[in-house]
């Protein structure tokens, strides 16, 4: 993927690249940005963006946005808009433990001017970093758990939850720590409860890459 491609191409992904990690998510703003941090003088905000499913389901997916990259006073609740960037992640100390907190990281923002054919395709090109949990649902549907580790400059990392269906669950059960592999699917939010030491039930929101194409890459 050379790419994202917006305009009359917007909703069509290229599946070569010389970036292994690409994502394009279309949606409502669904909440106001707040800022988040600072480093060396530069703003951070972060804000919720609204992307529909075709089963009418709304992924709610959190976005980081730079004040030196995007206006964020075009960013008022409701308003449609295109987000291209990468999907990051990093740790953060909560609770007495760092948690793993996954964002897009916003390369640039659109207005949205006309439909999209897909509104949420990521593609990601990583290593795999924990043994595989291969498990099936009370429905008998396959499922795979995997980390992938996606290497971004100046030695970092972004460490991606992705789930793997069906024939591809099966496929990547056997897959050793450090193969490498590029998926292509698209971001998507799960609730769920979390019982605490003290045993209050917490809502929370776990953000994953449900994956619709598996390559294996041999180096």
């Amino acid at each position: 993927m050379d790419e994202m491609i917006l305009g009359r191409e917007r909703d069509k992904m290229v599946e070569h690249t010389s970036e292994n990690n690409q994502v394009l998510v279309a949606g409502k703003v669904d909440s106001p940005p707040t800022f988040a941090h600072e480093i060396y003088g530069e703003g951070f905000y972060n804000f919720t963006l609204a992307v529909p499913r075709l089963s009418g389901y709304i992924d709610l997916l959190p976005v980081t946005v730079s004040e030196r990259l995007i206006d964020i006073s075009k960013l008022s609740m409701g308003t449609e808009v295109v987000v291209t960037g990468q999907f990051r992640s990093y740790n953060k100390y909560l609770e007495g433990k760092n948690r793993l907190i996954l964002t897009v990281f916003a390369k640039d923002i659109a207005t949205k001017d006309q439909e999209i054919k897909n509104p949420n395709q990521i593609y990601l090109d990583g290593y795999i970093c924990k043994p595989p949990v291969y498990r099936t649902t009370p429905l008998n549907r396959e499922i795979a758990d995997v980390l992938l580790a996606v290497n971004r400059p100046y030695n970092k990392s972004d460490y991606i939850p992705v789930i793997m269906w069906g024939r591809n669950a099966r496929f990547s059960q056997n897959l050793a720590v450090g193969q490498r592999i590029r998926i292509w699917g698209r971001i998507q939010s799960r609730p769920y409860q979390k019982k605490l030491s003290n045993g209050e039930i917490q809502d929370r929101v776990a953000y994953e890459v449900s994956v619709s194409k598996l390559q294996l890459v041999n180096e």
